[in-house]
């Protein structure tokens, strides 16, 4: 049996893509001998992780890196997420050790410091022209990484040698959409080391005896960017008052709208976990996003779409490359107008029920066991 040496670096706040890890993790122990290296960001030292910044390795990180090498003798590593404790020093380890590397970018971090490429603010439509490789710099005077013009330089300065890193590798570089892979060809990337590979997931039997028919769900982090809130004015300005949006998840601005939407129709759940948030959406009727951020694979999304319940979001990113084609309930991002539209089109039950039939069957098609790992055994080896 290979052996494929997984590292991650988990990030402070669980979100979409330490779930996405842990479920390949599951799926390839299946068919792989893994071993699994996390790291986590707890600063103890911090001139220390300031040097480790500067000179752009963490000399722990790779001392811990090449003893499970040794010991586990992997034919293959499989990076993810590694900002910042595992550190860019990790790639040096896996070079010298010959080991044949596989990377997979789950969003745009390492080349945005706020890893959407969307207005630090927020206040114009559209995407941030001030970003990509050759313009970086503009980041920092603009604090765009938590408001501060250290950590700007610092995330920039780690992105830029991290991608300049992946450019002169012949590591194979994996991502979750078309759109992605368009973007890297763009920078510079040789396209024959680009896969797509979307995250795995495991989808369900539909459930409609026990579906809550006036119930819409939105669940992930409760900020701005998200499109909060335009999607509860939008929910509020239907005239059809027999619906709830329930929104579940904590973040920067949930206090602020706990405040200031007070309606019967508005319940903020708080912190849920991902089973408790799953068996939410499998009751509802519908999930529903107003993102203003380009997105990789929406992790809440795919997840509805995996239980049969079909979901309302924009057109950005990679998103619809998860639906299939001329889905009816996706609308031009900032528009919210669109929006109301596709909600009150959402009202006809027996059209969300077909639709969300269709949207399982797409997950089942193209997404299932069997494919990922037909699809990561080829690339292992091409």
């Amino acid at each position: 049996m290979e052996k494929i040496l997984i590292i991650h670096n988990n990030y402070q706040d669980i979100g979409g893509e330490d779930i996405a890890v842990e479920n390949e993790i599951k799926l390839l122990s299946k068919y792989f001998d893994v071993r699994v290296i996390y790291f986590s960001n707890n600063i103890n030292n911090f001139i220390k992780q300031f040097f480790y910044f500067l000179i752009n390795r963490n000399l722990e990180s790779e001392k811990l890196l090449e003893k499970e090498i040794s010991e586990f003798n992997p034919d293959f590593a499989y990076v993810h997420n590694t900002w910042f404790k595992a550190s860019n020093g990790i790639f040096n380890v896996l070079k010298s050790k010959n080991i044949k590397t596989i990377v997979k970018l789950h969003n745009f971090r390492y080349d945005c410091t706020r890893s959407y490429f969307v207005y630090k603010h927020l206040n114009k439509k559209g995407i941030c022209p001030k970003c990509g490789l050759n313009r970086k710099y503009f980041q920092i005077f603009n604090k765009y990484f938590k408001e501060s013009y250290l950590k700007s330089f610092l995330v920039i300065y780690y992105g830029k040698k991290y991608f300049q890193i992946l450019i002169k590798s012949n590591f194979k570089i994996l991502v979750l959409t078309k759109f992605h892979k368009s973007f890297l060809r763009s920078i510079g990337f040789n396209d024959n080391r680009i896969f797509v590979y979307p995250n795995f997931l495991n989808y369900k039997t539909p459930n409609f005896e026990n579906r809550i028919t006036n119930q819409f769900v939105y669940a992930g982090r409760i900020s701005k960017e998200k499109g909060i809130e335009e999607l509860i004015k939008t929910f509020l300005s239907i005239e059809n008052k027999d619906f709830t949006l329930k929104i579940v998840g904590n973040g920067p601005d949930l206090d602020f709208y706990k405040k200031t939407y007070k309606e019967e129709r508005i319940k903020f759940m708080g912190e849920m976990n991902n089973d408790e948030v799953l068996d939410l959406i499998y009751k509802s009727h519908m999930v529903i996003s107003a993102t203003k951020l380009y997105e990789g694979q929406p992790t809440l999304l795919c997840e509805a779409s995996a239980l049969g319940v079909p979901s309302i979001f924009p057109l950005t990113g990679g998103i619809d490359e998860f639906f299939p084609k001329d889905y009816k309930f996706s609308f031009k991002q900032y528009d919210y107008d669109d929006l109301k539209k596709k909600i009150i089109l959402s009202l006809d039950n027996k059209q969300v029920l077909k639709i969300g039939l269709e949207a399982n069957k797409y997950i089942k098609d193209n997404l299932n066991e069997e494919l990922q790992i037909k699809k990561i055994v080829k690339i292992l080896n091409e």
